[in-house]
């Protein structure tokens, strides 16, 4: 991948589609520094992300390093086949929706993205720079992602305060299922429920609901254009998760409607469990960081390899580059990590026959 290498000019960015997402990591990634161009097919969404200092300027760069396409699923694939012609830079997404997307595209310049972040506010005025600080933010690389392309996506994401996991798409697609659209569709389920039960009893059942209710159901208030795509695209995982959903709520209701409390407090203490051990956000992890250095043979999917390898062990990439071995034929993978997951990483990718090399930063 050629791009742009004037190290003294300002990193360039393209965003397509300047809605709450694109116009997000627009107001991330100019406060970070990079000049920011956008294009949006609506006129005066366009003029108004100018009007927020959303982006320098509306209008395709060329020259942009990486181009953020934020639009429906449904439209991913066509316009960034339009982006990766306009210029010689990297390509990303950021739809819930991984497999059929990096299928659709198929071009090593282009890194397919999910970022698990989002507000019930919606379009570009709910826009907000700090919505992907401490947030998941899913890049899928494959066998064939150029190495270059995938550093240079994985520098802007981490730019925007993000923590960045690297999952092959067919997994990504599994799990977005469970912790994300399927919830989506229960909150959904929920509060139809609720609402004809107000309807009923004629306006007070909604006024009582507590934050109980209103956590549940607060994801159910966020903008519906994109999920008739993501539940076509996913539909096979996310049915498999409601199949799922409904074994343990009839279990639940057998167990409510049998009195069984023991079995009851037992369901809900390994939930309780459960979920005080998800991990909290935070924008970087504590303690020493060391870099990892990491001869890798020319082939492809080496970088899919070690990096989806680092996901899967729960270590965060907090920064990557690649360089080429010049030699010998192979290259070079330089990626900065917290001591102690450095350390552990190095041992699993001794194991797997690389020979990386830790030193510590000061």
């Amino acid at each position: 991948m050629t791009s742009p290498t004037d190290a003294s000019a300002p990193r360039r960015a393209g965003i397509v589609g300047t809605g709450l997402i694109g116009g997000s990591i627009g107001l991330a990634l100019r406060r970070a520094g990079w000049h920011v161009t956008g294009v949006d097919v609506d006129e005066r969404t366009g003029a108004r992300a100018v009007a927020l200092g959303v982006v320098d300027a509306l209008g395709v760069d060329p020259a942009a390093h990486v181009t953020f396409i934020a639009t429906p699923v449904g439209a991913i694939a066509s316009a960034a086949r339009a982006a990766l012609a306009a210029g010689p830079g990297a390509v990303t997404d950021v739809g819930g929706v991984k497999t059929s997307v990096v299928a659709a595209v198929a071009d090593p310049r282009f890194v397919g993205g999910h970022p698990m972040a989002g507000s019930e506010l919606d379009g570009v005025d709910g826009a907000d720079a700090d919505l992907f600080r401490g947030a998941a933010w899913v890049l899928t690389p494959t066998a064939q992602t150029d190495p270059d392309a995938f550093a240079a996506v994985h520098a802007a994401v981490a730019a925007m305060g993000a923590e960045i996991v690297a999952v092959d798409p067919a997994r990504h697609d599994a799990i977005v299922a469970v912790v994300s659209h399927v919830p989506h569709l229960t909150a959904a389920a929920l509060m139809g429920v609720a609402a004809g039960h107000e309807r009923e009893q004629q306006g007070p059942l909604l006024r009582l609901a507590a934050g109980g209710f209103r956590d549940m159901t607060r994801i159910a208030a966020g903008t519906t254009g994109i999920w008739p795509d993501v539940c076509a695209d996913n539909a096979d995982a996310i049915t498999g998760v409601l199949d799922e959903l409904l074994g343990a709520l009839t279990r639940v209701r057998d167990v409510v409607a049998g009195r069984q409390r023991g079995e009851l407090v037992e369901l809900l203490e390994r939930a309780r469990a459960a979920r005080l051990a998800l991990p909290g956000r935070s924008t970087r992890p504590a303690g020493e960081v060391v870099e990892l250095r990491i001869p890798v043979p020319n082939r492809e999917g080496v970088l899919a390899d070690v990096t989806t390898l680092a996901s899967r062990m729960g270590v965060n990439i907090e920064a990557l580059e690649t360089a080429d071995a010049t030699e010998h034929e192979g290259g070079l993978i330089v990626m900065v990590v917290e001591a102690a997951a450095g350390r552990r990483l190095r041992e699993v990718l001794n194991e797997r026959g690389y020979r990386p090399v830790v030193r510590a930063l000061e």
